[in-house]
């Protein structure tokens, strides 16, 4: 078999160990050796057929090699942009004032349903390059702006494909027809919460991983979430929660009760919601761009103190959050949450892997995923201060992605 090496590499952060002058050896798209140079093994299972010398890479000296990040919560398949409503809300402007004008998700919605396929798919390809060029191999991506059974389904389907192209990152595709309701269901709440859970088993046939429900006043009560979230769980889709509202909604013990891959944002978590949380082992995927913006800080060193596995993701939406970029999510964790670089590289590689339930990546050991970034630094205490750190290389599998 043929194996690739990377070697000289400066320093080398696994997501479980450090250790400097390291080597990583890669088959097809599996690491079958990570560690200290020294300690290579003298045989090699195969021919090498490819070496990269990371010392060499912009006479870097070595560098920080990482797993590649894991965006746990994002929202990238949506058409136009609310820029101009994002500047009345800067000056003052009500919910209701931005609604009257013509704002809110409804323009989102209206403008993604009128977008030709083509032209959302180009736009949702720019988008996830975004994030894979900035060190992001995985990404959970939700629909959730079509708010029809034909447009959902699409969208799961665009997710599938654009994941198999070149220079993509993984995706993690979850069902968000419980974003908000639609208009063309005014008044008839149930019929929607119903038409939804007859959804689910179609979009886990066109290869959804995920269902998730927004859990908040304007949007889902925690009943209405408890069903569908159910439904979707039976046939076979991880169930995840929006569960930004306070403790009354009870957003979180609905996570809890019905075993969430993952409970989301958590401004207002207290904490019976984190006690919740820790014995069902839930993780807790917070965001802190969409934190900065709203004021509203989720609980994360409570959570950390309790034993809730924590996951970082960017939250990106055409209403509040534009950020694509996981390594300035990772500085401004640690700013705004008071986590550690450690703590928060670790929510964005294993907590991530951890809130889409999945064992193959977020570290760099043997039968991981390949997925690899090298980064400008020297170390892991840049992510602190460069707020987005510059990403050198980022290989998928073992396979170089091309800029």
């Amino acid at each position: 078999m043929t194996v690739r090496l990377l070697t000289n590499i400066g320093r080398l952060w696994t997501g479980t160990d450090v250790c400097s002058n390291a080597a990583i050896l890669i088959h097809k798209d599996r690491i079958v050796w990570a560690g200290q140079a020294s300690d290579l093994p003298s045989s090699v299972p195969g021919v090498i057929d490819d070496i990269v010398d990371v010392d060499h890479v912009e006479n870097l000296g070595g560098g920080l090699v990482t797993p590649g990040l894991i965006d746990a919560h994002s929202h990238p398949v949506y058409a136009g942009n609310r820029w101009a409503e994002l500047a009345m809300r800067t000056s003052g402007a009500s919910s209701q004032e931005i609604a009257s004008a013509g704002g809110g998700i409804g323009s989102t919605v209206t403008v993604t349903r009128g977008t030709d396929p083509w032209t959302l798919c180009n736009s949702v390809r720019e988008r996830l390059r975004a994030w894979v060029l900035s060190g992001t191999t995985t990404v959970e991506a939700k629909t959730g702006f079509h708010l029809t059974r034909d447009g959902e389904l699409a969208d799961i389907r665009m997710l599938r494909s654009l994941e198999n192209e070149p220079a993509m990152p993984r995706i993690h595709a979850t069902l968000l027809a419980a974003n908000v309701l639609p208009p063309e269901y005014f008044g008839r709440r149930r019929d929607y919460v119903e038409a939804v859970r007859q959804w689910t088993a179609d979009a886990a046939a066109a290869g959804a991983d995920s269902v998730d429900v927004y859990c908040d006043e304007g949007h889902f009560t925690a009943d209405e979430a408890r069903v569908m979230l159910y439904t979707g769980k039976q046939v076979g889709l991880k169930p995840r929660i929006h569960a930004c509202t306070s403790d009354r909604s009870g957003a979180a013990q609905v996570a809890a009760e019905i075993g969430c891959a993952s409970a989301d944002l958590l401004t207002e978590a207290s904490e019976e919601d984190i006690k919740a949380l820790a014995h069902a082992g839930v993780t807790a995927t917070v965001c802190p761009g969409s934190a900065l913006r709203t004021g509203r800080k989720a609980p994360v060193r409570a959570m950390l103190d309790r034993g809730v596995t924590v996951a970082l993701g960017t939250d990106h939406n055409p209403g509040e959050c534009g950020i694509t970029s996981m390594p300035l999510v990772v500085g401004l964790a640690v700013a705004m949450f008071g986590m550690s670089v450690t703590e928060a590289l670790r929510a964005a590689t294993i907590g991530g892997a951890a809130a889409l339930r999945v064992s193959d990546r977020g570290t760099l050991s043997r039968g991981m995923y390949a997925d690899i970034v090298l980064w400008d630094a020297d170390h892991e205490g840049a992510f602190a201060w460069a707020y987005g750190l510059r990403a050198l290389r980022v290989w998928r599998g073992g396979t170089p992605v091309q800029a």
